[in-house]
């Protein structure tokens, strides 16, 4: 199993693609912490991993608080002794829209969730990686989005998040790089099963919008979370020990 035995959380990890990467990393052997704000989510995706033959646990944490992030890198580490992997998926956006009819409280959700919750990973999980046992090690993994560096109109605030967790990213690799710290980002291309999928559409996902999507795509289809966790299962593997700051497209050639 590529990740036998390596611990990781994945936030954001009670539907949609946060799921799909903590299923797929379970079934190569990962332990993992499953975090979710809503814990009925949490946990059935806990137990359905349980239930394959992988090993999870769910832990409620809100990834805009301080607090519950430390409490969460704690509970990796009580569990399985040290701390190899945070995959940080938890995300959200205001709807699509014009940028001047976002609220400054949607504006301050959005930079929340998908910005500051990067700041407090690194926080508390970085001390955890330096202290693992046989010397600073571990791996971060940003979900960002192809609106970060081909935006266009209507999401404007959410792009500029996405491209902060690029450039963060980027930043972190370089810094944490010496010390055996792994950054790396994959941008997401539209996946209309995510629970936000009529926010960044502007509406109900009907076959105008949906088709209107796809032609932006040159392999003709939409992501899957599957798509994004098989990108995930690489950097996290030990077949990714010499790739850091990069970002990987999971687009169909969106961003071409």
């Amino acid at each position: 199993m590529r990740l036998a035995a390596k611990s990781i959380i994945v936030t954001g990890a009670g539907s949609g693609i946060g799921e799909g990467i903590a299923r797929r990393l379970a079934a190569e052997g990962a332990q993992v912490v499953v975090n979710d704000i809503n814990p009925t989510a949490g946990e059935r995706v806990a137990l359905a991993i349980r239930d394959a033959g992988g090993q999870a646990q769910f832990f409620c944490a809100d990834v805009t608080r301080s607090g519950d992030v430390q409490a969460l890198v704690a509970q990796a580490v009580a569990q399985h002794g040290r701390l190899d992997v945070v995959v940080n998926n938890a995300g959200w956006t205001h709807r699509n829209r014009p940028m001047l009819e976002v609220s400054e409280e949607e504006f301050d959700k959005v930079y929340a969730i998908n910005v500051k919750s990067i700041y407090l990973s690194a926080i508390h999980a970085v001390p955890a990686m330096r202290a693992n046992p046989g010397g600073s090690s571990g791996s971060f993994i940003n979900i960002a989005s192809t609106a970060g560096i081909r935006p266009r109109p209507g999401l404007t605030w959410y792009n500029g998040s996405k491209g902060a967790v690029i450039t963060t990213s980027k930043s972190m690799a370089a810094e944490l790089g010496p010390e055996n710290i792994r950054v790396n980002c994959i941008n997401p291309v539209f996946n209309p099963d995510t629970g936000l999928a009529a926010e960044f559409a502007g509406g109900p996902l009907d076959e105008a919008r949906r088709a209107k999507f796809l032609t932006t795509i040159p392999l003709g289809r939409f992501s899957t979370a599957l798509d994004v966790a098989n990108a995930a299962l690489y950097l996290a593997s030990d077949e990714a020990a010499f790739v850091s700051g990069v970002c990987i497209e999971v687009d169909g050639g969106r961003c071409v």
